[in-house]
C-alpha cells in the first residue's frame, strides 16, 4: 500500500524573551508550527522562556504575502510549461511551489500538491480553494484532465489571466491620474480656506475698503470651514463607512453603482467595452476547451466585471438552456453591439464560435487600450474645470480687492 504523504505544516514566526543556560537574559525569534512547538524547540536549546508571542507583521508584509491574480497567472504558465516538458503534476507542483517568492502562494501550492498526492485530481484539489481558483479556472482544468490536454488548457488559462490582468492594470493606472488631481485640488482648497484666506481677510480689514461680493462669499465660506470643519470630516467619514457597508452587504446597491458607472462619460465607455472584451475572451477560451455552452455562460457571468452585464449573461444562459440560439439571446439582451451579434452568428453557423469570439475579444481589448491611453487627454477639460472652480476661484476672489484698490489709486 502506497504511503500517503501529509501536506507540509505551515510554520509561524514567534518572538521570545527568556534566560539561557547561564541564566543570562536572552531574546530572539523562532519559527514553529504553533506556540507549544516553539517552546519545545527553545527548551531543547536550553532556553527558559518567560514570554513568547507571534511576530507582528506590518500591513505592507501582509499585502505582499496575499495571493494575487498575477500569482495565479504565473502559476498557470509555469505549470503548463513543466507539463509540456513531461514533468508529472505532483513534481511540477512541488518545484513551482518551493520556487515561489510569495509565502502564501508557496503554502497554497504545497497544500494542493499534498491533496493530489493523497489521491485527489488536480481539479478537486483546486476546488478546495475557491478564493484563489474560481469556477472558470477549475472548469477549464477539469476539461483538460478529461480530454488529456491539461497543458494546452493551462496555457489558455495563463493567456486569459495575463490579458485580463493587463487590462485591469491599465484601467487602474489611467484612472489614478484624474482621481489624484481632483483629490489634491480638494485638499489644497481646504488648506486655502482654513489657513490662507484668514490672512487675506486681516489684510483687507486694514484697507477699510468695501469688498467685492465674490470675496465676501469666499471669506464667509472660510469662516464656516474654520468653525465647522469637523462636521465636513464627520460627514465624509460617515459617507465612506455607509458606502463600504452597503457595497459589502447590498446587492441592489452594487447593481445600482455598476449601472450608474456605465452611463458616466468616458469611464462608462471603457467599462462597457471592457465587459464585452472579458465576456468574449472567457467564452472563446471555454468554447475552445470544449466546455458546454450553458456551463461556459455561467462562468462568463462572473468575469464581466459589471453586475449589469453579469445579470444579462445569466439571462442569456437561461434562454440558451431552453433551446434559444446564442445569437438571438445576445440580441434580446440589448447590451451587445451589432458587430458582436454578427460575429457570434457567423461563429454559430460556421462552427467556429471560439475563433469569432477571440476576434471580438481582440478588437475590444484594442479599443480599451486606445481609450485608456487617451483617457488623460479626454478628461483634461473636466480636470481643468474642477481646478479652475476650486483653486482658481479662491485665488481670484482673494486678488479682486487688490485689483480694485490698485485701480482706485490710479
Amino acid at each position: 500500500m502506497a504511503q500517503i504523504k501529509k501536506a507540509p505544516v505551515k510554520e509561524i514566526d514567534f518572538t521570545w524573551v527568556g534566560k539561557d543556560k547561564h541564566r543570562r537574559h536572552a531574546a530572539g525569534e523562532i519559527a514553529a508550527s504553533d506556540e507549544n512547538a516553539a517552546r519545545l524547540k527553545l527548551r531543547q536549546q536550553g532556553i527558559n522562556v518567560t514570554r513568547i508571542k507571534k511576530k507582528a507583521q506590518s500591513i505592507f508584509t501582509k499585502r505582499i504575502q496575499k495571493v494575487t491574480p498575477a500569482d495565479i497567472a504565473i502559476f498557470s504558465r509555469q505549470l503548463a510549461t513543466m507539463l509540456n516538458a513531461g514533468v508529472p503534476v505532483v513534481q511540477a507542483l512541488d518545484i513551482v511551489g518551493h520556487g515561489h517568492e510569495n509565502p502564501s502562494m508557496r503554502d497554497l501550492l504545497l497544500t494542493i500538491k499534498g491533496d493530489v498526492e493523497s489521491g485527489d485530481t488536480l481539479t478537486q484539489a483546486l476546488r478546495k480553494h475557491p478564493a484563489q481558483f474560481d469556477d472558470l479556472f477549475c472548469n477549464l482544468v477539469e476539461a483538460g484532465e478529461r480530454a488529456g490536454v491539461l497543458e494546452s488548457l493551462l496555457e489558455k488559462i495563463a493567456m486569459y489571466k495575463e490579458k485580463s490582468e493587463s487590462m485591469k492594470k491599465k484601467i487602474k493606472k489611467a484612472l489614478m491620474y484624474p482621481i489624484a488631481v481632483v483629490l489634491i485640488a480638494f485638499i489644497v482648497t481646504v488648506v486655502l480656506l482654513i489657513f490662507v484666506v484668514p490672512v487675506f481677510e486681516d489684510l483687507f480689514k486694514s484697507f477699510g475698503a468695501d469688498l467685492p461680493a465674490f470675496t465676501k462669499m469666499v471669506i464667509a465660506m472660510s469662516k464656516w470651514m474654520q468653525a465647522y470643519w469637523w462636521i465636513i470630516a464627520a460627514i465624509l467619514v460617515g459617507l465612506t463607512y455607509v458606502f463600504k457597508f452597503f457595497k459589502r452587504t447590498s446587492e441592489p446597491f452594487n447593481y445600482f453603482i455598476d449601472k450608474t458607472l456605465l452611463k458616466v462619460s468616458v469611464v462608462g465607455v471603457i467599462i462597457n467595452k471592457s465587459a464585452i472584451a472579458r465576456f468574449s475572451r472567457t467564452l472563446a477560451t471555454m468554447s475552445a476547451a470544449g466546455v458546454p455552452l450553458v456551463e461556459a455562460l455561467e462562468s462568463c457571468a462572473g468575469t464581466c466585471g459589471n453586475r449589469v452585464y453579469a445579470a444579462a449573461v445569466l439571462q442569456i444562459r437561461e434562454e440558451v438552456a431552453v433551446g434559444q440560439r446564442l445569437t438571438f439571446a445576445i440580441q434580446e439582451s440589448g447590451l451587445f453591439p451589432h458587430m458582436v451579434q454578427q460575429m457570434v452568428q457567423i461563429g454559430e453557423e460556421s462552427g467556429a464560435l471560439d475563433a469569432m469570439l477571440s476576434k471580438v475579444a481582440d478588437f475590444y481589448e484594442e479599443e480599451v487600450d486606445n481609450l485608456v491611453d487617451n483617457l488623460s487627454s479626454l478628461m483634461e477639460p473636466m480636470i481643468m474645470l474642477i481646478l479652475g472652480v476650486l483653486v482658481g476661484g479662491l485665488i481670484v476672489a482673494m486678488y479682486l480687492p487688490i485689483f480694485k484698490l490698485g485701480s482706485a489709486i490710479h
